[in-house]
């Protein structure tokens, strides 16, 4: 099943996650199952995807129930996969606030899920970055529209909301954020200034895997 449409959206940094679960649960909002997400990045050999705006991603989502931060040690068949392709929005009004992140956005669910892998290295893509997260989708009554999905991540907490500016203004206010709290950065990019920030070198946004006791 393939979706189209303008994404418009931006991220929240959350402390205290348990205090913003407690904010949802007083809007009544609606949880979906927790989801384990393992994202990575395509693009051909040229970088020409990102040098002109557009990504192309594989995401696997597996269900985890539960709190705890420790991927599953597989994905298996109740896993899906999804392929989307994001590039510039078009028609975007040059006098629009610019403290929303807006894209075109296109996406494919498939199966088996890591059937599409191969075809993009066959084809000549190449993988990239890879960034993991733990993923909790929320519904708001009397919130057409809206999709607010909690990321659990290696460097820190984000609520993202999507939907119309009048609807993210409406919802981020309830939770207690204004305008000067959202973030347009994408992942990457908080993944890069956090890395700069503890002297790190960049490398993939994972998880830390336990080792096993001798």
């Amino acid at each position: 099943m393939a979706t189209q449409n303008q994404e418009i959206e931006i991220k929240l940094a959350i402390e205290d996650i348990a205090a913003l679960r407690g904010k949802l649960r007083n809007l009544r909002a609606k949880a979906a199952p927790r989801l384990f997400e393992r994202n990575e990045l395509y693009d051909t050999p040229q970088s020409d995807l990102r040098s002109s705006g557009r990504l192309l991603r594989i995401r696997i989502e597996t269900p985890a129930p539960g709190t705890t931060n420790r991927p599953p040690r597989s994905t298996g068949a109740n896993s899906r996969g999804v392929l989307t392709y994001k590039a510039p929005a078009e028609g975007i009004d040059p006098a629009a606030p610019r403290r929303y992140k807006q894209r075109q956005e296109l996406e494919i669910n498939f199966q088996p899920a890591d059937r599409l892998e191969t075809i993009l290295r066959g084809l000549g893509f190449r993988a990239g970055f890879r960034y993991e997260k733990f993923r909790t989708k929320y519904t708001l009554p009397k919130f057409k529209g809206l999709h607010l999905d909690l990321d659990e991540t290696p460097i820190g907490n984000y609520l993202e909301l999507e939907g119309s500016p009048k609807s993210i203004d409406r919802a981020a206010k309830l939770l207690g954020f204004s305008a000067q709290n959202y973030i347009t950065a994408t992942y990457w990019d908080l993944y890069v200034a956090h890395c700069r920030g503890h002297r790190l070198e960049a490398t993939n946004l994972v998880f830390q895997t336990r080792k096993k006791s001798p």
